[in-house]
């Protein structure tokens, strides 16, 4: 099995708005990324269960075939900027996918 992070070219998180955070998963090969889309891995079940959220705020998991990407849009827990948020920009919140196994 490979990690995530070993085959995706690029693997970030970023504010989807001041209420979602926006992940990244884009690969430099069709190969790889038919690869992983192909697992079956990325779906609301894992993305739940490794952000610890309901299923229902998983508001979008898109594959692009033509960016060789996949994009994943969830609810923030916190809104960006409020008391108790410690990621205003929302870009430490990628590495819990990075150890998903392919």
């Amino acid at each position: 099995m490979i990690k995530l992070y070993e085959i995706a070219k690029i693997l970030r998180s970023k504010n989807s708005g001041p209420f979602q955070i926006t992940f990244d998963i884009i690969f430099d090969t069709e190969r790889e990324y038919i690869k992983v889309k192909e697992s079956g891995i990325i779906n609301k079940d894992t993305i739940a269960k490794i952000y610890k959220v309901s299923k229902l705020d998983i508001e979008n998991i898109v594959f692009f075939e033509s960016a060789k990407g996949i994009k994943i849009t969830i609810a923030r827990k916190i809104s960006s900027g409020t008391i108790g948020d410690r990621d205003v920009y929302g870009a430490q919140q990628h590495a819990p996918l990075m150890n998903l196994e392919i």
